[in-house]
Formats: C-alpha cells, sequence, structure tokens
C-alpha cells in the first residue's frame, strides 16, 4: 500500500488532534489543528485512506513543512 505525508504549511503549536490512529479520513478531512497568530489553521489530508501515524501532540510546536502524519491510501 501507498503511504501519503501530511504536511504542514505554517509555523505553530499544535492545539487540537482532529484524527487518530486507524481512522478512515478522507481527501480535505481534517488531522490537525495548529495555532498561528491567535488564529486556529487546520492541517488537512491531501488524500482519503487510514491514518497510519500522528507524529505530534497537542501543545507541540511544528514548523512549516513539517511531516506531521502518515495516511495509508
Amino acid at each position: 500500500m501507498a503511504e501519503t505525508k501530511v504536511v504542514t504549511e505554517v509555523a505553530g503549536r499544535v492545539c487540537a488532534l482532529a484524527a487518530n490512529v486507524g481512522d478512515q479520513i478522507g481527501e480535505g478531512d481534517d488531522i490537525i489543528l495548529v495555532e498561528a497568530m491567535k488564529m486556529e489553521l487546520p492541517v488537512s489530508a491531501p488524500s482519503g485512506g487510514a491514518v497510519k501515524t500522528i507524529l505530534v501532540k497537542i501543545d507541540d510546536v511544528v514548523g512549516e513543512g513539517q511531516i506531521i502524519a502518515t495516511i495509508e491510501v
């Protein structure tokens, strides 16, 4: 099976997890929420499938372009 990497588009703090390992998600579904500049910005799935890994936890600081999860497609 193929694996898709989910990356952040902005730097910030992880404020919520919208999906869990094993969840079936669709393209565009939110994986996590990142707080940046006092706004909560979703990080969405680039493709549908099963969430294989989530590499961050709440309150982690993430950088732009950081891999935060993988999806098995």
